[in-house]
């Protein structure tokens, strides 16, 4: 149950059309829909501001639409589904209108997300394959209601390009900063940045690249304050926290 619906519950127990007994029932039998190969939390946006997002990779494309309907048949507007497969998002779109990038494998079912927040984020990635986890923030960041501008190839290897687009780094409000190989990009844009960066390492690199673990400790050991790091090519997970802190600058 959303918080739109929550209020409209509450509003019934006011005006007298519901009874506070009837209430406590629907509230208490709404938290979440047994399917019984999910369930699916309802409750999530009521207690964190954003639906359950739905991680592809593992399921069928029927379970995947399975919980999209239970979710969209309790309100849920917009519906984020990562790591889908583009086999199971040819079969999904079928049943549920389906907005499905290739690149990213990110797709968003439902209504386009309306901007919620002032601030910028800015998805830096340092090489075109550091793409899909580059796109896969950026993606999700504008499906739950930000504004993101796109930094792409811009990795230390040439600086001139990085530094060419200062202006553009100086405007953001939080930055996720992409690399693999040695991940020195995020140092670099920590240092020249007065926002929180997040930094992503990617699994892309030669052999002591070690799958992006020399990227990930890099980052983890980066002398610039500031940088926070997520998990090897998590970039939904860099994407949701700069939504957070994005939104976190219009509540202040």
């Amino acid at each position: 149950m959303d918080s739109k619906k929550t209020l409209a519950l509450l509003q019934e127990v006011k005006n007298g059309t519901l009874s506070p007994e009837k209430a406590v029932l629907k509230l208490r039998t709404s938290p979440y829909e047994d399917l019984g190969y999910a369930k699916v939390d309802l409750h999530r946006e009521l207690r964190q501001g954003v639906p359950e997002v739905i991680y592809g990779s593992g399921k069928t494309p029927e379970q995947i639409m399975g919980i999209a309907s239970a979710m969209r048949k309790n309100g849920v507007g917009t519906i984020l589904i990562t790591r889908l497969s583009t086999e199971a998002a040819e079969i999904v779109e079928k049943a549920i209108p389906l907005d499905y990038d290739e690149v990213s494998r990110l797709g968003i079912a439902g209504r386009k997300a309306e901007i919620t927040s002032s601030g910028i984020i800015v998805v830096a990635s340092a090489g075109t394959s550091d793409l899909p986890v580059a796109e896969e923030a950026a993606r999700t960041a504008e499906a739950l209601g930000n504004k993101v501008t796109r930094l792409y190839d811009v990795g230390v290897a040439g600086l001139h390009r990085l530094l060419s687009k200062l202006d553009v780094i100086l405007k953001a409000r939080v930055i996720v900063a992409v690399a693999g190989m040695e991940g020195a990009l995020a140092s670099v844009i920590g240092g020249l940045a007065d926002c929180p960066v997040i930094a992503v390492p990617t699994s892309i690199g030669y052999g002591a690249n070690f799958g992006g673990v020399s990227a990930l400790l890099s980052m983890l050991n980066s002398c610039a304050s500031g940088v926070s790091v997520v998990n090897i090519d998590n970039g939904f997970g860099a994407g949701f926290l700069a939504s957070r802190i994005n939104h976190l600058g219009d509540k202040e």
